[in-house]
């Protein structure tokens, strides 16, 4: 395989893996917030069987009593977490081939940071470090959401994302059995790039825990320094064929946003069209 095709591979790998996930927390969020605001109309308009239904008991719920103020915001999070990694996946194409230092600084992309590992290698990249640190405060920016949805909720992000599918539940068993193993030191195994969706679990389960926030974010902190440190370093070592590769990719880059923009915004067009 080429470094050009190497490079547009580890582009693809980090995108769906920005994705996964996503769009599931989002739709758990509008499915929640939408029944919420049916409860408020139906209590308005009088209807007393709105109490009796109990809605927040209804498949498809993470929590297990009746929300409250807290829960609200901690699902109006999850939904603006999932809109916010969709939308910045075209941005995640489009600066690897622009400035893959900024890149990571933005983004804590672990492309990117192999990427910059390879410029600097060949003086290119000159601030690498504060790129990296940056990129580490960047990464982790949102993990306290997964954390706060398991202090309220226990496991029930868990079996929400598992949803009916037995394929999507044995993978999400999967990485609850290692995430329970490995216990704190889940979080520094997290960043492990495998096809298992272990990253949230774990950061649930350490807010199902009890673990303190304080000790989570400093975890999550060390975590994705050392795994972009890594990456970094591994670009580092391969150096001028990935440098060549992102010259390659440059000249391709404002294609891949585009691309990206495409995939991202065609399903709402579509969709809000058959509402229509």
């Amino acid at each position: 395989m080429s470094p050009a095709l190497g490079i547009l591979d580890g582009v693809q790998d980090e995108m769906s893996t920005a994705a996964a996930g996503e769009k599931d927390s989002f739709a758990v969020a509008a499915t929640a917030l939408a029944a919420a605001e049916n409860e408020l109309e139906r209590s308005a308009a009088g209807d007393d069987s709105a109490e009796d239904e109990e809605w927040w008991k209804a498949e498809g719920m993470p929590w297990n009593h009746k929300p409250g103020r807290s829960d609200y915001w901690c699902m109006g999070w999850i939904g603006f977490l999932g809109i916010f990694s969709l939308a910045m996946l075209p941005l995640r194409g489009w600066l690897l081939g622009l400035d893959p230092p900024i890149l990571v600084g933005l983004t804590g992309s672990r492309t990117g940071a192999a990427a910059t590992g390879a410029l600097a290698s060949v003086n290119q990249a000159p601030h690498w470090l504060w790129w990296l640190l940056l990129g580490s405060i960047m990464s982790i920016k949102l993990d306290w959401v997964y954390w706060w949805a398991g202090k309220l909720w226990g496991r029930g992000m868990i079996e929400v994302w598992a949803g009916r599918s037995e394929r999507s539940r044995r993978r999400y068993d999967q990485a609850e059995r290692w995430a329970r193993k490995l216990g704190w030191l889940g979080v520094l195994v997290a960043y492990v790039p495998i096809p298992l969706p272990i990253m949230p679990v774990v950061f649930v389960l350490t807010g199902a825990s009890g673990m303190k926030v304080k000790w989570f974010v400093a975890l999550d902190f060390v975590a994705a320094t050392v795994w972009n440190l890594g990456y970094l370093t591994l670009g580092w070592g391969v150096g001028d064929p990935i440098v060549d590769a992102l010259k390659y990719y440059a000249k391709i880059a404002n294609w891949v946003a585009i691309i990206l923009l495409v995939v991202i915004l065609a399903p709402l067009f579509f969709k809000s069209k058959k509402k229509a």
